[in-house]
């Protein structure tokens, strides 16, 4: 993976943890055991620190960064999704940044608190556990039901789950030509998501 030493602090990454070959580490990057970074993913710890706890992902093209002095941080089974930002902000335990969400400085989510696609939480912003959180800015829209915050769980599984398949079978290769007769398909089912009727995992 690219990873880069500043002013002789350099990347820690658990052996448990994948990050995958594109993405980038910079700094003072800590990455816990489980955790699952993904290709173009880039944590720039060359002013605060930058901190995965254990079974965080942080998906595609997603930006961490913050000012001098602070922390960035994802908690414990934290769920970053596809394109978010997070600058200076703290993510609790179990919480999912949805797709596109940018969270602005000093913010704190709270447990298990859902932040909608694209949703934009102000500097400061500190908002509850177990809510849904939309909007530019963001507003708490209402609580999260218990069958929500299970399917996240579960999603966030299937990316701990992601992070053992990457270390242990990723590989580069050359593409096929053609598609294979009976080509198989990935047994990832029961992730129907209840929010939206969708047929894959969290939109995150």
């Amino acid at each position: 993976m690219p990873c880069y030493e500043i002013d002789g602090l350099r990347p820690v990454v658990h052996p448990t943890a994948f990050v995958h070959p594109d993405a980038v580490l910079i700094g003072d990057v800590i990455v816990g055991p489980r955790c699952y970074v993904a290709p173009l993913a880039g944590l720039r710890g060359d002013f605060g620190r930058i901190i995965l706890e254990e079974g965080c992902n942080v998906q595609d093209t997603c930006v961490m960064h913050g000012f001098p002095g602070t922390d960035t941080v994802v908690e414990v089974d934290g769920h970053i999704g596809h394109g978010a930002v997070l600058h200076g902000c703290h993510v609790g335990r179990n919480a999912l940044v949805g797709m596109g969400a940018v969270i602005l400085d000093d913010a704190a989510i709270g447990e298990s608190a859902f932040v909608a696609a694209g949703a934009l939480v102000k500097t400061g912003m500190s908002v509850p556990p177990r809510v849904l959180v939309a909007g530019m800015p963001a507003r708490i829209v209402r609580e999260l039901t218990e069958q929500e915050i299970a399917w996240k769980s579960r999603g966030t599984r299937c990316y701990q789950d992601l992070a053992v398949r990457s270390l242990t079978t990723l590989k580069p290769c050359q593409p096929l030509t053609e598609v294979e007769a009976d080509r198989r398909r990935f047994g990832l089912a029961g992730m129907r998501n209840p929010m939206y009727g969708g047929a894959r995992g969290p939109r995150g």
